[in-house]
């Protein structure tokens, strides 16, 4: 008997190994007393006022290592809010009030991530001053999380045709962006001090919305 040789389609898979747990582990670990770290700092003394070098310090790691995880300190705020971000975006998709008008829906949507804004205080600010031309990694990671955000907004507005509420011949990305773009100018505002974040989702949010969808048509 000859010896069968090994398929040249099977692929070599590199086992998990105790080492490469711990070490991933450890990653994690580090990332969380990161954002740990920076999070009680911004609050106690400010972002502005707070160095990367204080953050290290208080997460127990070189500065050095900092760096392997943000690039600077505003990469640092987006770090710190991608995951609340997902989670967020998650926990208002899965609650949408599926009976409700679309308007409804979407402010239901936005809505929550009005108030985790706001919950964040100058943290949410910073990052969504910083958000326009933001280059770093974890703005990379934002930026990617916000084009999928987009994509479930325009599935509530394909759901919204099926029921007869919008026009089959609308494009349902256009009308996502839209939407969204209203829902950041009530950011701005509230960043502004122009609007508070009940004004924010009311009357720039909603009542953009409602004249959005009836047009301007005569």
């Amino acid at each position: 008997m000859t010896k069968r040789k090994p398929s040249r389609s099977a692929k070599s898979v590199t086992p998990v190994t105790p080492e490469v747990g711990r070490r991933e582990a450890n990653k994690e670990d580090k990332r969380a007393r990161i954002i740990d770290a920076a999070w009680r700092l911004f609050g106690e003394q400010g972002v502005a006022a707070t160095t990367t070098a204080d953050i290290a310090t208080r997460a127990g790691i070189a500065k050095g290592t900092l760096f392997l995880y943000a690039t600077d300190k505003e990469d640092l705020v987006f770090l710190m809010m991608h995951d609340r971000l997902q989670a967020t975006a998650d926990e208002v998709l899965a609650t949408v009030p599926k009976r409700a008008p679309l308007v409804d829906q979407l402010v239901h949507v936005f809505g929550g991530l009005y108030a985790l804004y706001e919950s964040c205080g100058n943290v949410g600010k910073t990052f969504v001053k910083a958000l326009p031309g933001a280059a770093g990694p974890n703005a990379a990671k934002v930026n990617g999380m916000t084009f999928a955000f987009l994509h479930r907004v325009a599935a509530l507005v394909i759901e919204a045709q099926t029921r007869g509420e919008v026009r089959a011949d609308v494009d349902v990305m256009i009308a996502a962006q839209s939407i969204f773009a209203l829902y950041f100018s009530g950011i701005v505002a509230w960043i502004q001090g122009i609007a508070t974040i009940d004004e924010a989702r009311e009357v720039f949010l909603r009542q953009s919305l409602e004249q959005l969808f009836r047009g301007l048509r005569s």
